[in-house]
């Protein structure tokens, strides 16, 4: 079985649900972790949550 992805009997493992510090979070990475629609006036919400806390796409995901 691949650990790349989750299996119906298991949870998914941590490091498949977070980003890891020190990569690239764009916009559009916060805006589908909010389960927002790409549109503009959410990029420009996702740019302000970056600029605030870089590490803000962390406390969208569960």
């Amino acid at each position: 079985m691949s650990t790349s992805q989750p299996s119906q009997d298991r949870a998914t493992p941590d490091n498949l649900l977070h980003t890891c510090n020190g990569t690239d979070v764009s916009p559009e990475d916060v805006v589908m972790a909010s389960g927002r629609d790409l549109t503009p006036h959410n990029l420009e919400w996702a740019r302000r949550k970056l600029a605030e806390d870089p590490n803000a796409v962390e406390k969208l995901l569960p």
